[in-house]
């Protein structure tokens, strides 16, 4: 059972009927409470479901374990949102906000997960599985050893410890970005963020040497 939230709030002005409706419900106690709790763990579940179902493959993880783990996903969010109902201030709607609470723990869910396997790369650093990863053609070999060769240099003097961190396990070792963020104690956006800037940097510096064309340098 869901504890009540004695925590006394109020509700956002010019809140949509539907949104109030919500907090008036899952505030109080009682019967209709339970009902909306059961409504609102349905909707999470088919969320977490879908969202897991989704990113599953990437993580190899599939069948009654990633099924678990979508239930796991749409009770933690369930109990985070009944905590947390005083810090809703309207700017969604209720159902995108509570949205936001199951994605977020699919995605933290499944990057623990990805740690769990046994052959996830650590340390090491998969450089010559590029070719065959980003479907580069035999035919033009040395054009693209060069550049590979020059990415790598790039990568260890243009960017910051961090953000080769992230690039490496992202781009070389193909870390997913939820499970990086997890072993990085981040979270997807801040990830995210560090590999935008990280690109931009590579991408920067492949133009001046002449690797790519100047028209590409705004591409990320």
């Amino acid at each position: 059972m869901i504890p009540v939230n004695r925590a006394v709030y109020e509700i956002p002005a010019r809140l949509d009927p539907e949104s109030a409706e919500w907090l008036r419900v899952l505030g109080g106690a009682g019967p209709r409470r339970e009902a909306a709790l059961a409504r609102l763990h349905e909707m999470l579940l088919r969320i977490a479901q879908r969202e897991a179902r989704r990113r599953g493959p990437r993580m190899l993880i599939a069948g009654p374990e990633l099924e678990d783990l979508a239930y796991q996903a749409a009770a933690d969010a369930l109990m985070a949102i009944t905590a947390k109902l005083s810090q809703f201030r309207g700017e969604s709607r209720f159902t995108t906000w509570a949205y936001r609470f199951v994605v977020l723990e699919v995605s933290a869910k499944l990057g623990r997960h990805f740690w769990r396997r046994p052959d996830v790369p650590l340390e090491a650093e998969e450089w010559d599985r590029l070719p065959g990863r980003f479907g580069f053609e035999p035919a033009r070999e040395s054009e693209w050893r060069d550049l590979l060769a020059a990415l790598r240099r790039a990568v260890d003097t243009e960017l910051t410890a961090r953000q080769r961190e992230v690039f490496v396990a992202i781009v070389v070792n193909d870390v997913p970005l939820e499970a990086l963020a997890v072993r990085l104690g981040s979270n997807r956006n801040a990830v995210y963020k560090m590999m935008f800037d990280a690109r931009r940097k590579l991408r920067a510096a492949l133009v001046a040497n002449g690797y790519l064309d100047d028209d590409d340098s705004g591409r990320s």
